[in-house]
């Protein structure tokens, strides 16, 4: 029997959306060093994400106390220095599944991090729920919460309101799928009960996450996208997500919610208009005087001058190569 259509996909976020091997290691490593948890190699570390990686951690402290202590520096870390790159090729992924699904984001790392990431690659609208470490540090519960809730069928189709047409039912488990790179989070989701895809370029092998429950594997970021949608997922997205986004606005335009197969060259025209209308346009530069005829200029001993002898014109030219430069 085959499963039901797609209806939403929760995404972790390191070592999923985001290169975060690198990156992670070396903010934990601070931490490391300053509390002596005796994680001195970036595979040790790796091995903690097994299972829930603030209960791995707690287990390396001291006690209770001293546990509640790093959790916190950790997530300071985290807020003040990780800024890792985005996985190559998974924000189209990213716009194509939000064109169809509602998509959330599971993770360990603080909100912060979270709104930081996902703005900074203009995704933050593609995602309509979003659970953090510091707010929901158990993933199963952030799972479970998800499922519990009929908002979360709501999406947000890359744009800033809520795809709210229509009563939604509950998000429907067969129909939910949680993408991950780590064996834990592929355990917790066979746990609660969801469909499990891990990928291949994270923190474990495709061999571990076989192992722990993952229906497939992707080695590359479009394999998500085959998966999840088979024969349909060659259709390009639709809505704001086919448009290009546009960094710090809160909607994308008239066109974030347009239709039709002429959507494209709306929105190519808008992008148009909106860049023209942001290129300066620099004043005319005021006539310069008549020069005085060659007997009324003053005797001068002084070699010629290396200044360029048309100002306007060259400021012209600088104002021209400006505008080319911000298109």
């Amino acid at each position: 029997m085959s499963a039901p259509p797609v209806q939403a996909v929760i995404f972790d976020l390191d070592g999923t959306l985001v290169q975060t091997r690198i990156a992670s290691w070396e903010v934990f490593e601070k931490l490391n060093r300053r509390h002596d948890l005796g994680v001195d190699e970036p595979e040790q570390y790796f091995d903690l994400f097994r299972g829930n990686i603030y209960d791995s951690i707690a287990k390396l402290c001291r006690d209770e106390a001293h546990a509640t202590l790093v959790r916190d520096e950790f997530l300071h870390l985290l807020r003040s220095e990780y800024t890792p790159p985005l996985v190559p090729g998974v924000a189209d992924v990213v716009r194509r599944l939000a064109s169809s699904s509602t998509l959330a984001v599971m993770s360990s790392n603080a909100m912060q991090v979270l709104r930081r990431v996902l703005t900074a690659n203009d995704l933050a609208f593609c995602f309509a729920h979003v659970f953090g470490g510091d707010v929901t540090p158990d993933k199963r519960t952030a799972m479970r919460t998800f499922l519990a809730d009929p908002g979360s069928g709501f999406g947000r189709r890359c744009a800033a309101d809520y795809d709210e047409a229509g009563l939604r039912p509950l998000p429907d488990p067969a129909a939910t799928v949680l993408v991950t790179d780590t064996a834990g989070d592929v355990r917790d989701g066979v746990e609660v009960g969801i469909r499990v895809v891990g990928v291949a370029w994270g923190m474990h092998s495709v061999e571990e996450l076989t192992a722990a429950g993952a229906e497939f594997v992707a080695l590359w970021p479009q394999e998500i996208t085959a998966h999840l949608l088979g024969d349909t997922a060659s259709e390009p997205a639709t809505g704001a997500c086919a448009v290009e986004p546009v960094s710090g606005n809160s909607r994308h335009g008239d066109y974030s919610r347009s239709r039709g197969p002429d959507e494209r060259v709306r929105a190519a025209s808008v992008r148009r208009e909106r860049r023209r209308a942001a290129v300066p346009v620099s004043p005319a530069a005021p006539p310069s005087p008549a020069a005085p005829p060659p007997s009324a200029a003053p005797p001068s001993s002084a070699p010629p001058s290396s200044a360029p002898s048309h100002p306007s014109a060259d400021a012209e030219l600088l104002d021209a190569v400006r505008r080319v430069v911000r298109r």
